[in-house]
């Protein structure tokens, strides 16, 4: 194929991406435009997002990530990176003039995962273009489109970093698959670093990535070591130039939950070992030999993060006990494989599992170490998904050059066979099917499930209408609060806030004395209960008496204005007297 073949080949390869990303998105548009258009989003980080852009435009500083309406004053500083901010930043400011600060969040919103939904389209079609050819590269645009769960992030509405650090990763795969040189192991540098810029999601999956170098790396193909070395120097660097852009007024947070000064440095360390390897085996081609150095780097490095970053092997580590048995245990996202429902799990896990099942039959029938590459990053989101579901994301949308193979395998079979394929691609159907055939388990969990529906647009708009003060209510109304309305609140699902966060649940849990005592400490003026929140709560806690009526005198109820919420006014004179002590 010539240049000018290729160059037209990659056009229809993105043009068919796009199409379908926003024939897609305008059909998920249409269907969640009741929300949208309140631009009441799928998800509390997306809300909480959508927030922190907000306060960015409105004049909050650059490398000022605390959001002041959450938590003890002055507010809570958030785990998050000013990276993903940046393009519908940039499009609400633009538009903001134009069409009205509404229409040019409600646009953002719409179009920025629609954009990111089509680049990860366009990338995986060029993956699997370099792994099986035209056969299956458009087929497997089609299966990454309905690749549940990986779909669910690219939603409208979806902001949040997820699915730009699928991209990323995207980015890395298509370097391991192309030629070994600098150029891709650049790229994929690059890419790495961006992705830990982000967040520490997807750190096992760019080790992974880096195994998978090294595997080729240890037989000394041609470019290996250049490949090496450029991924090394891509993360390097591109760690570098992050720590002088991105670095957040909480850089020096003791912690590894995100982009702080000690996450940076295992960084830095890890991004020696490629270009430790690469220039050490310069001259020597004996895998042996280059296995026990490789080994000897790996162990250095191993420890030297260990030493300069410990906090990396126990990233939420600072989350209080109680807080990760009675909420962080039972985040969706954050549950392992084998604690879900069974209908979760088939629904998160199936089309990941026949993906890797169809990698491995690719790379046995092909010999081609390319899909050997692809199946380690696999195995990596397998293994991340048994720790946390979310891995599920990167391993159902690596999953589709694999299965656009089967597909066009069974298509020489015949139309029985090519039926079957395509039923088993299909990531949206299995959990469809889990849900038919698993009897009285939940609903699959989405990312962008919450408590009930006190987080519709009429009960927050009942929220809205209420003079700025502090709220306490369950987390996820909480972070919905802070972006629908002035209120600040005590507590929202985010794992810094430890002392806000306990303060919601022993208000609460604990005896209605104990819930006005954490009013009066907070200085709480309104209290939020969900319906269906707390439906576990001890008897003789407050949230047990809310819901029978025994309304503590401190507290005024303000009237039945949507079922699914129940408001409360704090009357700070009513408070019992405190102890004598």
């Amino acid at each position: 194929m010539n240049l000018h073949d290729l160059r037209r080949t990659r056009l229809g390869d993105a043009l068919c991406a796009f199409a379908l990303a926003v024939v897609l998105a305008v059909v998920w548009t249409w269907r969640d435009w009741a929300a949208l258009s309140a631009l009441r989003l799928p998800d509390t980080d997306d809300v909480m997002r959508l927030q922190q852009i907000r306060d960015w435009i409105g004049g909050q500083g650059f490398a000022d990530l605390s959001q002041h309406r959450l938590g003890a004053a002055p507010g809570l500083a958030m785990h998050w990176s000013r990276l993903p901010d940046l393009v519908p930043g940039a499009m609400i400011r633009a538009l903001a003039p134009l069409i009205g600060s509404h229409s040019a969040e409600l646009t953002a919103v719409i179009v920025w995962p629609t954009l990111l939904f089509a680049v990860a389209l366009t990338l995986t079609a060029r993956i699997a273009r370099v792994l099986g050819g035209a056969p299956i590269a458009r087929t497997a645009i089609v299966v990454a489109a309905v690749a549940f769960p990986a779909t669910t992030i690219f939603l409208p509405g979806r902001i949040d970093h997820h699915g730009l650090q699928i991209v990323l990763l995207l980015i890395v795969v298509r370097s391991l698959v192309s030629r070994p040189a600098m150029e891709p192991g650049l790229a994929a540098g690059l890419a790495a670093a961006a992705s830990l810029v982000i967040g520490m999601e997807t750190v096992p999956l760019i080790v992974a990535a880096g195994v998978a170098m090294t595997l080729e790396w240890l037989r000394a193909r041609p470019g290996a070591d250049d490949r090496m070395m450029g991924f090394g120097i891509g993360m390097g660097a591109g760690l570098l130039a992050a720590s002088i852009v991105f670095r957040t007024n909480s850089w020096g947070y003791a912690g590894c939950d995100g982009f702080t000064m000690i996450a940076w440095r295992a960084g830095v360390i890890a991004a020696f070992a490629p270009m430790s390897m690469a220039l050490a085996a310069r001259d020597i081609a004996k895998p042996v030999t280059r296995a026990v150095l490789g080994a000897m780097i790996a162990a250095v490095v191993g420890v030297g993060i260990v030493l300069v970053a410990p906090e990396c092997l126990t990233p939420y580590g600072v989350v209080d006990p109680l807080l990760v048995r009675l909420w962080l245990g039972k985040v969706g996202e954050a549950q392992p494989l084998f604690a879900a429902p069974r209908a979760t799990a088939i629904g998160y896990a199936g089309v990941m599992m026949t993906g890797i099942a169809a990698s491995a039959w690719r790379l046995q029938a092909t010999r081609d170490g390319r899909w050997g590459a692809l199946l380690i990053l696999q195995l990596a989101a397998l293994a991340l998904t048994c720790v946390q579901l979310r891995g599920a994301y990167a391993g159902a949308i690596l999953a589709a050059p694999g299965l656009a193979g089967g597909i066009a395998a069974a298509r020489a079979r015949g139309s029985v066979w090519l039926a079957s394929a395509w039923v088993a691609s299909a990531g949206m159907l299995y959990p469809i099917a889990a849900h038919a055939v698993v009897a009285d388990v939940p609903r699959p969990m989405t990312l962008g499930q919450v408590q009930g529906r006190c987080t519709d647009r009429d009960a927050l708009g009942d929220l809205a209408t209420l003079p700025p003060a502090r709220l306490l209510a369950p987390l996820d109304l909480g972070a919905y609060a802070v972006g629908a309305t002035r209120m600040s609140v005590v507590g929202a699902p985010y794992h810094r806030n430890n002392a806000g966060n306990l303060a919601v649940y022993r208000f609460f849990l604990g005896a209605p004395a104990q819930g006005g005592a954490i009013a009066r400490r907070w200085r709480v003026r309104y209290v939020a209960l969900c319906a269906d929140a707390f439906a576990d709560a001890p008897a003789g806690s407050l949230a047990q008496a809310l819901r029978r009526g025994s309304v503590p005198r401190w507290l005024t109820p303000l009237g039945p204005r949507n079922r699914a919420l129940i408001l409360f006014a704090v009357e700070p004179d009513l408070f019992p007297e405190p102890a004598a002590r």
